[in-house]
């Protein structure tokens, strides 16, 4: 067993991981590809998926400091190594802001080290006319073409997208900021911008014609993230050590892993991508746990589904055409674009011949994770009162297969959801009672990584809720002012079991009976 290895946790620059001998997953040969495709380009990828050090790293090459890539990929593809003057800017430096006049100041904050370097001008008074003004400044004294690198360039954006008296005055500021890029387009050698979403309106989108969008390139998609392959490889001594740490086999511990952190998909050929930052955390902490959602559950993402009554139930199998979730965040008419965008869903297959794509949870972590941030604004539970509360009793009794006991677990819980502040606003919302239970018990299962299915399709209807367990698959109707047998009949007559009968696992069938103004369980019916 090899010694303990630093893992560059919380540090995105390159120069710092390869100096200080930190394990650094090889990117450098897409890098170096990615620079050859186009003057302008733009790769989207959720947060903390490795865009910063891919933006460090492109610095570092313009600046043309060989010696920080030896070893590396691409020494076999780059000849020149010549030294650009390299703009870096980070624009989640300046999110949070209150008001446009904030916004501006935190723009010319973040340039101020580069006009401490090139000068500044006493007329140019907006970050635009300072931005532009840096670029010509750069190019005339040194005679060389600048490279620009921005970073999380919608990051001021994202934090009011649902606020709409805020939104366009700071979409013209930004659009302002970045107008230059397309005006000094002589004198730029090279742009790279990242981000998570796309504001079609920005003149970075809306003026630069020749910007180019690997975002779901098959060539660069894993351009970011760590694949299968390099788990094999490259940290197959961090898998021996978490496999020592959690007493079991390096391919169980492989298993573990991918079950956790895997699953992103960013093109139709892409191969599978698990979530760096979780997965360079969990080997550093020698711990298994959903640590992407450590900063929460993005709130513009939370009241973006609230604006556009996502129905969160049916976001796992998706089948849609890319321009479904591939679009410019202003032509959004749900929430389904931030969702992919943000990480919380990913393509999971490509039909060729219809052009569509399926699109799912990723992983075991987005799925807990995301659903726990989800829970109190649809339940008004918390995670914790979840997992300890009546989705682990219902769980154990499931995996014992004891439905009986789980049933009487969830007449217990039933009978206190409508106690729940706002349950009356909850139900209007999703416009029938059922559909409210079918939204929590989903969130509640999602909440532990079981598997469920809610309004499951077959010939003759729709079941209102299916749970997959190891031994048994449980198909469940829920009679809202009708009873467990009405609900039992249903299931039978419209054969809602018979798709898993070639499964091999145990059927059971479970009719429930609920009355809204009992606020109460009237009872269940079990057939096997």
């Amino acid at each position: 067993m090899t010694g303990k290895r630093k893992y560059p946790v919380g540090i995105q620059t390159f120069s710092e991981i390869v100096s200080k001998g930190y394990v650094y997953i090889d990117k450098t040969d897409l890098m170096w590809q990615m620079t050859q495709v186009s003057k302008y380009i733009f790769l989207s990828r959720p947060r903390r998926f490795g865009k910063s050090l891919l933006t460090t790293t492109l610095c570092s090459f313009f600046e043309g400091r060989r010696d920080l890539f030896e070893g590396l990929k691409v020494t076999a593809l780059e000849t020149e190594w010549e030294s650009y003057p390299v703009f870096h800017i980070d624009v989640s430096m300046a999110k949070g802001q209150d008001n446009i006049e904030e916004l501006r100041h935190a723009l010319l904050f973040e340039l101020k080290p580069l006009t401490e370097r090139y000068g500044s001008s006493a007329d140019e008074l907006t970050p635009g006319a300072v931005f532009s003004g840096l670029i010509r400044r750069a190019y005339e004294q040194t005679g060389r073409q600048v490279v620009v690198v921005i970073d999380e360039y919608d990051a001021p954006l994202l934090e009011v997208l649902h606020e709409e008296e805020h939104l366009p005055a700071f979409r013209r500021v930004m659009q302002e900021f970045y107008q230059c890029l397309k005006a000094r387009e002589a004198m730029i050698r090279f742009c790279f911008i990242t981000g998570i979403t796309k504001f079609s309106q920005l003149s970075i989108f809306s003026t630069l014609n020749n910007i180019t969008n690997i975002s779901l390139d098959p060539e660069f998609a894993a351009v970011c993230g760590i694949t299968g392959e390099e788990i094999d490889t490259q940290m197959q001594p961090d898998v021996e050590r978490l496999a020592e740490r959690y007493q079991c086999t390096d391919t169980e511990m492989r298993e573990m892993l991918r079950k956790t952190y895997d699953g992103y998909h960013f093109s139709e050929d892409s191969p599978d991508i698990y979530n760096p930052f979780s997965l360079m955390k969990a080997f550093n902490q020698r711990k298994l746990n959903n640590w992407w959602f450590e900063s929460g559950t993005p709130s513009y993402l939370v009241q973006q589904m609230r604006r556009y009554r996502t129905d969160i139930t049916q976001l796992d199998g998706l089948q849609v055409p890319s321009s479904a979730f591939d679009q410019p965040t202003e032509n959004m008419m749900d929430a389904l674009p931030l969702l992919y965008q943000s990480g919380y869903l990913t393509t999971k297959d490509y039909d060729r011949l219809t052009q569509e794509y399926t699109l799912g949870i990723p992983n075991k972590e987005v799925r807990v994770g995301f659903t726990e941030g989800l829970l109190p604004s649809v339940t008004g539970m918390r995670g914790s009162d979840v997992q300890t509360g009546f989705a682990a009793r219902f769980w154990k009794a499931l995996h014992a297969d004891d439905i009986d006991l789980a049933l009487r677990e969830m007449r217990a819980y039933l009978e206190s959801l409508p106690y729940v502040e706002g349950f009356k606003k909850k139900l209007e919302e999703v416009a029938v009672a059922e559909g409210f239970y079918e939204w929590s018990f989903y969130l509640i299962f999602s909440m532990l990584n079981v598997y469920v299915q809610t309004q499951v399709k077959c010939a003759r209807g729709r079941a209102d809720m299916v749970v997959f367990m190891p031994d048994t698959i449980y198909v469940m109707e829920l009679k809202i002012n009708g009873t467990a047998q009405d609900a039992l009949d249903q299931i039978e007559e419209k054969g809602y079991a018979l798709r898993y009968a070639t499964d091999g696992r145990r059927i059971v069938k479970a009719g429930i009976g609920f009355s809204v103004e009992q606020r109460a369980m009237t009872g269940y019916l079990i057939r096997s």
